[in-house]
């Protein structure tokens, strides 16, 4: 899987920029501020019609422009295919193109151009509140199973539905004759996600350790554990039998939900702890051994998504590199040396000799030379 080209037109800082790139290592350099991860954030956006910066189409768009384009060449699924977008100010829906024909919606594009992302921020997710754990896992499982990404957003609308009745059955007592059946929906959606994660934990867990053993050189032992309402007596149970278990902890919480008027208990409150020989890493772990784990996350993921696809999806690396010793960082690069990858970078002599060059200027991009 390979990204070989890219026009933007009018998405955030680029007005008009056409690419090539290698099918290793892309090196991309520039100062601050210039767009370098706007252009990782456009190659994301092509193949999954998600930001990973924002959730408002519209910041997307150049300032002061009605629309912006993205349209990129892709080798993929044993062939070359065309993606594109069309984004719109104001209300009018976004369209999105495959191989030409206009399609209903991102999911009609899934797996042309699957990307992994590691930026600053991953680094210290261990370290970070849960809700930052659980968009690490979603956006993974999102990508690998698409019948998640359906029963994630379902879910998201049946607890925004119920929390929405506990807020105003102040003003109308009335509203709780619905909770039973959002209730019901949540067991049903929720035993759903918690069975996905419950598996997709179990072999991040024993890739990233893996990685983690060849980081620090069979020195520490890691272990992932995947964390849900305690009623869960076994994650990997039927889903009939988690719907049920959920339904109880949901029944124990009911009166709390009531006084609090917040959904207090389900897997929208989810998350994962990570071990090193025992010991909680959140809690004791050094910074270096914080970033270590994180990195064997990535890469773990990354593994898992090729596994399913059959093709290895392309990494982006925005500025993850300068955050890291060089020991890190040369962990790092001799993981990256099958599939594309694309690193962003300040420092023009640091990593130039990866592969090629794409110097980013004020939303300009001039293609260099192949090196290495």
């Amino acid at each position: 899987m390979r990204l070989n080209s890219l026009t933007l037109r009018n998405f955030r800082n680029y007005r008009a920029s056409a690419l090539t790139f290698s099918p290793g290592v892309n090196l991309i350099l520039g100062d601050n501020a210039q767009g370098k991860t706007n252009l990782l954030e456009a190659i994301a956006f092509l193949g999954s019609g998600k930001s990973f910066r924002t959730q408002k189409g519209a910041e997307l768009i150049r300032f002061d422009q009605e629309f912006g384009e993205l349209e990129g060449s892709v080798f993929s699924q044993e062939r070359e295919q065309s993606l594109r977008w069309i984004l719109f100010s104001g209300n009018r829906p976004r369209q999105c193109f495959r191989n030409g024909a206009k399609k209903k919606s991102a999911a009609d594009l899934a797996g042309v151009l699957q990307t992994v992302l590691f930026c600053p921020e991953d680094l210290m997710v261990l370290r970070a509140g849960a809700a930052a754990r659980r968009r690490l896992g979603d956006g993974a499982l999102c990508q690998l199973r698409p019948n998640y990404e359906a029963a994630l957003a379902e879910y998201g609308r049946v607890l925004e539905r119920k929390s929405r009745i506990l807020k105003d059955r102040f003003q109308d007592q009335r509203l709780l004759d619905l909770l039973p059946e959002y209730d019901a929906q949540l067991c049903r959606v929720g035993a759903l996600l918690i069975a996905y994660r419950a598996r997709f934990y179990d072999s991040l867990g024993k890739a990233a350790g893996a990685y983690h053993g060849h980081f620090s050189g069979g020195g520490e032992d890691f272990r992932l554990e995947y964390k849900t309402v305690s009623t869960i007596l076994d994650p990997f149970a039927p889903v009939s039998v988690l719907e049920g278990q959920l339904r109880e902890h949901l029944e124990s919480h009911r009166r709390g939900e009531l006084e609090s008027a917040q959904c207090l208990t389900g897997p929208h409150r989810d998350d994962f702890e990570v071990s090193l020989s025992g010991r909680n890493l959140k809690q004791f772990g050094s910074q270096g051994q914080v970033r270590t784990a994180a990195i064997s996350l990535k890469l773990a993921q990354r593994e898992l998504m090729g596994k399913a696809s059959g093709e290895t999806p392309v990494l982006l690396l925005d500025d993850v590199l300068s955050e890291l010793d060089p020991g890190r960082q040369d962990f790092v690069l001799n993981q990256i040396s099958g599939g594309q990858v694309f690193i962003t970078c300040c420092e023009p002599g640091r990593f130039s000799k990866l592969g090629k060059t794409v110097f980013i200027k004020g939303g300009q991009a001039v293609d260099g030379p192949e090196l290495g």
